[in-house]
């Protein structure tokens, strides 16, 4: 009997059996101290000096002139493509390969997210862009804005990217969600495009419990970006409104977590970097098993490991070796479901989607927090070691 023909015998973990999370949020002291530093100074909410210093701060590790200090990276992804003059009907480019923010944001300001595979890297494929700017020139009908998605922190191609853009006049937002302190040829990947969004979620890079920030060169996008996001409120005694706005502020209080996690980001980076390492020499010697994008670490921030499954050379699927790790305490994730595949966006355009949709099948994240210890890791590898060598579960 293969491993193939036989599903593995799943375990529950026992009480003691410590569950080996995805992501976890890296906090300790510092961020205290910098926290209960806030709160005593009387600056609960909703904005006070520690949002403009992180927004300041956030903007010179990046390298733009401007950071605006946002409730999550979905309010970002959105005010961007308002500042950039999206408006309902219009039509906005992305990767099919995202989270659901990509395409919830760009709904959001009414418009339809015209969908596109990506490369083998998981990011916006340069010649389907090009591809699918020429047909839409031509019929008159060119997009709004451009959103690369840099998938599990890497960079797409904006060394091909924005050069097409600009050839059409077409504004880029790159979501950052999942990138920060990622560099492209030597810059900063927030620093490129129009204009970009970072997250701040619990399980990213660095985290203010929620939140996320636009960045940009652009003073009066920013500018923009900050009046929506209190509301539209005019500078006036009284209530004045001009405009629809939103709730999206972050607040003083995160923003001060924000500024302690700042202060060690290039060490939670270089520690997420090791544990992509350390899964990519471990796991070489089986066949059928790649870690995804593992060649790349000198300017990928290494946000999550994901492998990818040759179900030919191993008689397993991504999906079964999730659940063998699950059964383990494990926590795994398939890569990103395609927008395209998504119910809610099945009548979405979209241009190709077989590279997305065998990544999908084939990729699983595997446990990639800067908090995860070596044992941990350790207990990974493993756990995948055993099934790969036909373990118990026969």
């Amino acid at each position: 009997m293969t491993i193939s023909e036989a599903e593995p015998k799943l375990t529950t973990p026992t009480i003691s059996q410590e569950r080996v999370l995805l992501s976890t949020p890296d906090v300790g002291p510092l961020e205290e101290e910098y926290l209960l530093g806030a709160f005593r100074s009387g600056w609960i909410a909703p904005t006070g000096p520690d949002l403009r210093a992180f927004e300041d701060e956030l903007a010179a590790k990046v390298g733009v002139r401007h950071a605006v200090g946002l409730a999550s990276g979905t309010a970002a992804l959105h005010l961007g493509l308002l500042g950039l003059g999206v408006q309902p009907g219009d039509r906005v480019v992305t990767s099919t390969m995202t989270f659901a923010a990509t395409a919830n944001a760009i709904t959001y300001s009414g418009a339809i997210p015209v969908f596109v595979d990506c490369c083998s890297d998981g990011n916006l494929d340069p010649l389907i862009l090009h591809q699918v700017l020429k047909e839409s020139s031509r019929s008159g009908t060119l997009p709004t804005a451009i959103v690369p998605v840099d998938l599990l922190g890497r960079p797409a191609d904006y060394g091909r990217i924005l050069p097409i853009a600009a050839e059409f006049d077409v504004p880029v937002l790159i979501d950052a969600a999942e990138s920060l302190g990622s560099m492209h040829e030597g810059v900063p990947v927030g620093s490129l495009g129009r204009c970009a969004a970072v997250s701040f979620n619990g399980n990213k890079i660095m985290t203010t419990s929620g939140g996320g920030a636009l960045l940009t060169d652009d003073s009066r996008l920013a500018e923009y970006a900050a009046y929506l996001s209190s509301q539209a409120r005019e500078p006036v005694a009284h209530y004045e409104h001009r405009e629809i706005g939103f709730n999206y502020r972050l607040s003083n209080l995160l923003a001060a977590v924000g500024r302690a996690q700042l202060t060690r980001l290039e060490s939670m980076i270089e520690r997420r970097r090791q544990n992509r390492t350390r899964y990519a020499d471990r796991l070489a010697s089986h066949d059928g098993i790649a870690v995804f994008g593992a060649e790349n670490t000198h300017w990928d921030n290494a946000w999550l490991t994901a492998i990818l499954v040759d179900e030919s050379l191993t008689g397993f699927t991504a999906s079964r070796l999730g659940q063998w790790l699950a059964s383990r305490g494990i926590e795994t994730r398939p890569l990103w479901k395609p927008m395209h595949l998504q119910p809610v966006f099945r009548d979405a355009p979209m241009v190709g989607g077989q590279v997305a949709e065998d990544l999908f099948a084939t990729g699983l994240t595997l446990p990639s927090g800067s908090t995860l210890s070596d044992a941990q890791l350790d207990r990974v590898i493993e756990a995948v070691d055993e099934l790969l060598c036909g373990g118990p579960h026969l």
